[in-house]
């Protein structure tokens, strides 16, 4: 099992505030056959911890301390669904229609039911004819008018809400704990009728205003245990606990010893695991009703947590994750990003994308991730494929999911051209002799931090020609000030110096003073030295005079 972390955060998955109804007629929590749960009423548990009613959900950041009026993503939307009901940071435990949102037009016109054939339904009647927006979807053989006079809706004290064929009954035509949204409550069953197949199968959130069916869900499966898999691309298993009965129970054992081991949750809670003929299933139990509040979430990054509200800190905090990397389940960031991992996975777009959806991003779902600021340049003939893209390395990261290994490319160059020669080709990788590249979209690339991934791997992004080359003068190292200024300084003073020696030399020349050489007899003007040889013949072996001056004979 992998090594668990007692983590001490604020809970990000849940920072959102409602507009939620205030209740418009007495609180109680029994809806009976006949009534109708309006916009504007809610039902309250009778130890008062849970509520159910119609709610929006809101960014807090858009909020005043004293007003719910805000902007909000048009249109603006609601649901019906149970929260904690005394917490002051609204979070939702269960939502009934939530990929069937009610439109802020006809809130008014919809209401919570028992209809005639038994079901716990949500009606609109915007309509001229009555349409169903989400149904408990059960079939009961009853008669209409037994339904009518018997069957009633109750919210327990555990925040399970029930629908029961008579109110004396404790027989469950149907409950809110068999069809979990992306929490676990104390009490609920995380698992499997073994008679049935029926499994309950809570799914993460798609973001924190959208509670649809998210990427993530966790499972108690016949074969592979107790099991965190992504939904939908890449379809796998990220996370798992095997099967066996002595696994099972030693998961329990560890668990239960954490919860022991931490002050906030010592002695108030105990899980336990149930494996017979009918069911095999894992569940948390509260020793007190009075206990804080604690619930199990599958979050929108594919961890599950187990979170306990904090009235010291007015929070939610995390007593224990898996699993413990954020970065951990794939395409945690989407595609074409680089996660970065504790406490939070921090998702960052790679060298020349940008985000898909800054909105998307700012509510946490990132499943968009990113796209290229520039398309590639890359055409395909019959046999020839033609391209001008180059390649970016990113250093010390996991590489990409699903790669495709190139056992004839034996060289980098070999393994780069080979990605070239593939318009659909988006990065490769040379490591250790071995070439590997990747088609379509790269998902789950981890930089390395040194501790849980200590990836020394390179991957090679294709760019376009475009987007590479301003990446290269931005890499370039700036040049030094100090340098830059001496070099011209020195080359001003030898620029000078040569001035000056032209000066010097022109000068001795204009005055007569400039030696002449040997090869300059003919030339006119100044001293002419003659050679001993040439004076012997001039004045025949000296035995005549050349001139006279006023210093005599020459």
């Amino acid at each position: 099992m992998p090594p668990l972390y007692i983590l001490s955060l604020g809970l990000l998955l849940l920072h959102t505030t409602p507009w939620c109804s205030s209740s418009a007629t007495a609180s109680n929590d029994t809806l009976m056959a006949g009534q109708e749960l309006a916009f504007g009423d809610k039902v309250v548990s009778r130890n008062g911890k849970f509520a159910l009613g119609f709610f929006q959900f809101h960014p807090a950041s858009t909020i005043s301390k004293s007003s719910h009026n805000t902007t909000s993503p048009s249109p603006s939307l609601w649901y019906l669904g149970i929260w904690f009901n005394k917490i002051p940071v609204f979070t939702t435990v269960w939502i009934a229609n939530r990929d069937q949102p009610i439109t802020n037009s006809s809130v008014n016109l919809t209401q919570l039911k028992i209809s005639s054939d038994g079901n716990l339904v949500i009606v609109n009647h915007a309509a001229d004819n009555e349409s169903v927006v989400w149904s408990t979807h059960i079939v009961n053989k009853r008669t209409h008018s037994s339904i009518n006079a018997t069957s009633s809706a109750v919210l327990l004290n555990s925040g399970n809400l029930v629908l029961k064929e008579s109110r004396s009954s404790d027989l469950l035509a149907w409950q809110s704990f068999d069809y979990p949204t992306d929490v676990v409550l104390a009490g609920a069953k995380l698992g499997r009728n073994k008679v049935t197949s029926f499994t309950r199968q809570p799914i993460s959130k798609k973001s924190l205003i959208d509670p649809g069916l998210g990427s993530y869900s966790i499972e108690l499966e016949d074969t592979r245990g107790l099991v965190l898999s992504r939904r939908n691309n890449p379809s796998v298993v990220y996370w798992q606990y095997t099967s066996s009965t002595t696994s099972s129970f030693n998961l329990v054992r560890v668990l239960n010893s954490l919860l022991d081991s931490n002050s906030l949750t010592k002695g108030l809670y105990n899980l336990v695991y149930v494996d017979n003929d009918q069911e095999e299933y894992y569940m948390y139990t509260s020793h007190n009703e009075s206990s804080p509040s604690v619930f199990v979430s599958l979050d929108m990054s594919g961890q599950i947590k187990l979170n306990r509200w904090s009235q010291a800190n007015q929070s939610w905090q995390i007593i224990y994750a898996q699993p413990d990397d954020p970065c951990n389940p794939p395409a945690a960031c989407g595609p074409f990003t680089v996660c970065r991992g504790n406490p939070n996975p921090s998702c960052d777009c790679m060298e020349s994308f940008s985000q898909k959806s800054p909105q998307d991003w700012k509510f946490q779902d990132r499943t968009g991730g990113c796209i290229r600021n520039t398309p590639l340049h890359c055409t395909s003939g019959k046999n020839i494929t033609s391209s001008t893209d180059m390649f970016q390395p990113i250093a010390q990261v996991t590489l990409p999911y699903n790669p495709q290994s190139i056992a004839v490319a034996t060289t980098q160059s070999e393994c780069e051209e080979t990605c070239l020669s593939s318009c659909s080709c988006t990065a490769y990788s040379y490591n250790d002799s071995k070439c590997s590249v990747w088609n379509g979209e790269l998902l789950s690339v981890t930089l390395s931090d040194g501790i849980e991934y200590t990836s020394e791997d390179v991957l090679y992004l294709r760019l376009a020609a475009k987007d590479f080359m301003p990446s290269l003068r931005k890499n370039k190292r700036k040049p030094n000030v100090g340098v830059v200024t001496a070099a011209s300084i020195i080359g001003f003073g030898l620029l000078m110096l040569m001035f000056l020696l032209l000066i010097w030399r022109n000068k001795f020349k204009w005055c007569g003073f400039l030696p002449l050489y040997y090869d300059n007899q003919g030339s006119a003007g100044g001293i002419i030295a003659f050679r001993y040889t040439d004076l012997v013949r001039a004045t025949k072996n000296f035995s005549e005079k050349l001139g006279g001056g006023g210093f005599g004979s020459v």
